[in-house]
């Protein structure tokens, strides 16, 4: 019985007793479930169940009329698939203030490091923002990029769960990254969608009117910012 069990279990690393113990009926073996339960216990061959991560308790914080650029910026994944149906994934991040789009990474996978290096790549030429407002993604809430906002000064403001609309500035962009890009094109490789994506990032900051800006682009609005502050000075 053991080593029948430990034949299975080898052979089989992600099947629990019930699937091993199938096994070893349909072997020819016709040992009582219990007595073979007791020695898959003895033997540690009993698998950990899997626990739902607990979040710590997330505050609403209600989306401010901002004064400045690099106050609060926002991030988000969203997918999609090339024509033959692989998919990818695309991390955008835009300052809130201006709606200005900074950046985006893409690849099939996008683990905590990657998130990091578009951050740290945005940061270089535009400076550190104060906030960054997230969705409760793994990849926000791993330890590589908490130490990385602590080394930097930076609060990472994470929406309740389930409630989206309270990352509604991103979720506005996403909606429009979506719509006017992707839905319009079937992108046959990464590079395709890197150099699409690149004359569209181009556009929507420099030409594209958005309505919460007096229907300015976010490059002429933050300009208009800044000339209207010194008049004013």
């Amino acid at each position: 019985m053991i080593d029948a069990l430990n034949h299975f279990a080898t052979k089989h690393i992600r099947n629990g007793f019930k699937k091993l113990y199938l096994r070893i009926r349909n072997a020819g073996y016709d040992w009582n479930h219990k007595r073979v339960y007791r020695v898959y216990k003895s033997l540690g061959l009993n698998m950990r169940p899997k626990t739902k991560h607990c979040l710590p308790e997330r505050v609403q914080t209600p989306l401010q009329e901002l004064e400045c650029i690099n106050d609060v910026w926002s991030m988000d994944f969203m997918s999609d698939t090339l024509w033959y149906g692989k998919r990818y994934r695309l991390l955008n991040i835009i300052d809130e203030y201006n709606r200005e789009f900074l950046d985006v990474e893409i690849d099939t996978s996008l683990p905590a490091h990657r998130v990091i290096r578009a951050l740290e790549r945005v940061c270089e030429y535009r400076g550190y923002p104060n906030t960054i407002r997230v969705d409760n993604g793994p990849e926000f809430i791993s330890t590589q990029l908490e130490l990385w906002c602590n080394k930097h000064n930076i609060t990472l403001d994470f929406i309740r769960p389930g409630k989206p609309i309270e990352n509604a500035r991103v979720e506005r962009f996403n909606g429009s990254f979506r719509r006017e890009l992707l839905n319009c094109y079937v992108f046959g490789s990464l590079s395709e969608v890197r150099e699409k994506v690149k004359e569209w990032k181009y556009d929507y900051n420099h030409h594209r009117p958005h309505e919460a800006l007096e229907n300015l682009s976010p490059i002429k609005y933050l300009q208009k910012h800044n000339q209207d502050k010194k008049l004013s000075a």
